[in-house]
């Protein structure tokens, strides 16, 4: 039998990963930093490391400042509980659109995020993310491919 704490823990977490993407296209940076630990390390695609919470959020918004618009779909959250530690994983769907990019105004960069995340007196927090790439589509040159 799951315990109540345990579904309130895996709602939160998921809850979490709604909120990311919803924070990056809305370019709430305050809402951003309280997803993560101020240690937090990200690893985006071939970017270079992020280390630190900063660096996720300055990473993200040289990513995103250059665009006209943005949406990050989040969707098939799984998270394995360890008391106060967790994984999750998800998957995401990130269309990027800038307007008069030779080619093409879009581009589609779908894949899956895994997080380890603990728990703080302030609720769950990511303390590292990663960015698996499944596919593409549209323009590379959007995103300054």
């Amino acid at each position: 039998m799951t315990d109540i704490k345990a579904l309130q823990d895996k709602q939160e977490i998921t809850d979490l990963c709604y909120r990311y993407g919803l924070t990056l296209d809305s370019r709430d940076w305050t809402g951003l930093a309280a997803l993560f630990t101020p240690d937090a390390d990200a690893f985006y695609l071939d970017l270079p490391p992020c280390q630190g919470y900063q660096a996720i959020e300055d990473t993200c918004r040289a990513a995103l400042a250059p665009m006209s618009a943005t949406q990050h779909l989040i969707s098939n959250v799984v998270v394995r509980l360890d008391g106060d530690r967790a994984e999750s994983s998800c998957y995401l769907q990130a269309q990027h659109v800038k307007a008069g990019t030779p080619g093409g105004d879009q581009f589609i960069i779908a894949g899956r995020y895994d997080d380890q995340l603990i728990r703080t007196p302030d609720g769950w927090r990511i303390r590292e993310r990663r960015l698996a790439l499944i596919w593409t589509s549209g323009n590379p040159a959007v995103a300054g491919g």
